[in-house]
C-alpha cells in the first residue's frame, strides 16, 4: 500500500498522466528506451497499480548503494552476454507464480540500435506469459500500457501491431529510439 501511494504521489509531483492498468502476471515491455529514468517510470507505473514488478536490468549496474535500490525495486541482473542461467531461474519462478510480471526493455540500450532484443517474445512463447505493451512518452508527459497479447507465431505479423502501437510514443530523448523491429522478421521461417 506505500509504494501505491508513493507512485501516485511522485507521479503526481512531477505532473506525469498515466494511461491504462499494469496486468498483475506477464511480461510488461517498456519502450521507447531511451533514459535512465525508463526503469524509474515503469516502476512507478506497476506500484501505482499494487503490482510488485521483477525488472532485468544489465548486470554492470548493481555497484554501490544502487544495487540495494535496484534489489529493493525488483532488480533482476542480467549478464547481457551469457543471460542463460538468468533466463531458466526465471522461467522456473514463472511456472510456479501468479502474480509474476517480468519488465524489459526490449531495445535493450538507450542509444538508438538497429534492432528490438526478442527476448520479451521468446520468453512469452516459452511461459505462457502475455506480453503487456508498456511506454512512456515524454513530449505528452504520458506513461502507460497499451495492447496485452500471446504470440501467434508470427513473428512479422505481431511485430506490425506492436510497430502500430509505438508509432507515436517518443520516449523522453526521442533521437534515441529504436524502430521496434526483430532481427527474426528478416530471416527466412519455414
Amino acid at each position: 500500500m506505500m509504494r501505491k501511494a508513493f507512485a501516485r504521489l511522485v507521479l503526481r509531483l512531477f505532473r506525469w498522466r498515466t494511461v491504462g492498468h499494469v496486468p498483475s502476471s506477464g511480461i510488461l515491455v517498456g519502450a521507447p528506451h531511451t533514459s535512465n529514468w525508463d526503469w524509474v517510470a515503469m516502476v512507478l507505473l506497476t506500484w501505482q497499480d499494487g503490482v510488485q514488478p521483477r525488472v532485468l536490468i544489465k548486470r554492470e549496474l548493481f555497484r554501490g548503494p544502487l544495487a540495494w535500490v535496484l534489489h529493493v525495486t525488483g532488480g533482476i541482473p542480467l549478464d547481457r552476454k551469457n543471460p542463460g542461467e538468468v533466463v531458466r531461474a526465471l522461467l522456473q519462478q514463472a511456472k510456479g507464480d501468479e502474480t509474476f510480471l517480468l519488465v524489459l526493455a526490449a531495445e535493450g540500450t538507450r542509444k538508438k540500435a538497429e534492432y528490438w532484443k526478442s527476448g520479451f517474445y521468446r520468453l512469452s512463447q516459452q511461459t505462457g506469459l502475455p506480453i503487456s505493451l508498456g511506454y512512456i512518452d515524454g513530449q505528452s508527459r504520458t506513461m502507460g500500457v497499451g495492447p496485452t497479447f500471446q504470440p501467434s507465431g508470427d513473428v512479422v505479423a505481431d511485430m506490425e501491431m506492436v510497430r502500430a502501437f509505438y508509432a507515436d510514443k517518443r520516449g523522453i530523448h526521442p533521437d534515441r529510439r529504436t524502430e521496434p523491429l526483430l532481427r527474426e522478421e528478416s530471416r527466412p521461417t519455414g
